[in-house]
């Protein structure tokens, strides 16, 4: 389905809007709460990966398909290896089948983990029989989706002797990992991360009985774009915390450069994203590798805003719903955009002309990629082809759009 996408002239962009809790930390704490019983999580997320993710918990036998729920590959292969009883075949969408699992999967067999592939070596589907896994030490590299070594978090304290991770190299996503831990250690498990090295102490229990997860701030970065976009608007955002255990957190920070300020209210847990009339840089360098979901919302501002940018840091873009780095030079340079990429890098150029009209961007079944390209509307008519493929972090994504002003058109 293609949405058409305009901003009505002299709408204001002014609202008051709530976000649906943090995918990261929701699909977290339901790994937490399925080995525990506990707690009880208020403000889950709504979005398509964690109900995917509730209902395979479920299952204990047969196949268990994810389609494209990435996180919920990562995680339910840990868990499922790890509790006795489980004897499933694990599998998602083609290109979930494209993506890699093996250093998951080989750590998981070191510890004694009985998992084959069922079709090609490296990739799912993946054939899990649960048992209680003895080793407690494993190691892998550590410049890997921080999604496989939160998996092994997330398992460590139902170990008999809890585990203990070393990291072998530059830790990449750094503030995801800390998120686990912090989660970890909030429903009162020990644990510690120094120096490339996790340990988690086993726990047969857990303390806390009911958390209340925050809100996206993945998500919100659409509205930092929308703000930056803008002549004025003042958005306001619920369920935010300055001190958040969300790496994507730092979007605060980094759009202060492109024309946004943040103003938190801590009592209320809101926050207030505002335009402000700072001048804007020529060129803007951002090192991304903890923040890696909110490099497209970046791009898409910066060329919108006519700023250049260098991207840096971008490697695991290359593996994720689609290899994002080559769809936002394709979907940029149809708008006008000049863009060169590498392996862990883009670089865009600044861009003074006029912003093609009316182009039909292609989203590869790839929910940020829609998103990211949304805020552009303010400045010219756009399509977005495959729209619904929002749903997966953020079902509500054009209802927000229409409180802010903007028309919203399906076909």
């Amino acid at each position: 389905m293609k949405v058409f996408l305009t901003h009505k002239k002299d709408a204001a962009l002014h609202a008051d809007l709530n976000v649906s809790g943090s995918k990261s930390e929701s699909n977290r704490l339901l790994i937490l709460k399925e080995q525990y019983s506990n707690p009880s999580i208020e403000n889950l997320s709504d979005s398509d990966d964690t109900v995917t993710l509730t209902n395979a918990l479920k299952l204990k036998k047969g196949v268990v398909d994810i389609h494209h729920a990435g996180t919920a590959m990562r995680f339910l292969t840990a868990y499922f290896a790890s509790t006795p009883g489980i004897d499933v075949v694990l599998t998602g969408s083609k290109r979930m089948q494209e993506r890699p699992v093996k250093i998951l999967v080989e750590a998981l067999r070191s510890l004694g983990a009985e998992i084959t592939y069922t079709k090609t070596e490296g990739f799912p589907p993946l054939q899990i029989k649960g048992s209680i896994l003895q080793k407690n030490q494993v190691t892998l590299l550590a410049n890997v989706s921080s999604q496989y070594i939160s998996a092994l978090m997330l398992i460590a304290p139902k170990l008999p002797g809890g585990l203990t991770i070393q990291l072998k190299g530059e830790v990449t996503s750094v503030p995801y990992i800390k998120m686990t831990l912090g989660l970890l250690q909030k429903v009162g498990i020990q644990g510690s991360f120094s120096e490339n090295k996790i340990e988690i102490a086993a726990s047969e229990t857990i303390s806390e009985n009911k958390i209340a997860v925050e809100s996206d701030w993945s998500s919100a970065s659409y509205f930092y774009s929308i703000v930056a976009l803008s002549e004025a608007a003042t958005v306001t955002l619920t369920h935010y915390s300055e001190k958040s255990l969300q790496g994507d957190r730092a979007i605060a920070d980094m759009y202060e450069a492109l024309g946004v300020t943040t103003v938190f209210n801590a009592s209320e847990h809101k926050i207030i994203l505002q335009k402000n009339t700072s001048e804007l840089p020529n060129h803007l360098l951002l090192h991304l590798a903890d923040t890696p979901d909110i490099a497209q919302t970046i791009a898409v501002s910066c060329f919108g805003l006519g700023v250049g940018c260098t991207l840096t840091g971008l490697h695991t873009l290359k593996i994720k719903e689609t290899d994002r780095l080559v769809a936002l030079k394709t979907e940029l340079e149809k708008l006008g955009a000049t863009v060169h990429i590498t392996d862990d890098r883009l670089e865009l150029a600044a861009f003074n002309g006029k912003i093609k009209e009316h182009i039909a961007i292609k989203t590869y079944q790839d929910h940020r990629m829609a998103m990211a390209f949304a805020p552009l509307a303010l400045k010219v008519p756009l399509i977005l082809q495959d729209s619904m493929v929002v749903s997966k972090s953020f079902p509500t994504f054009y209802k927000a759009l229409e409180t802010l002003g903007f028309s919203v058109q399906f076909e």
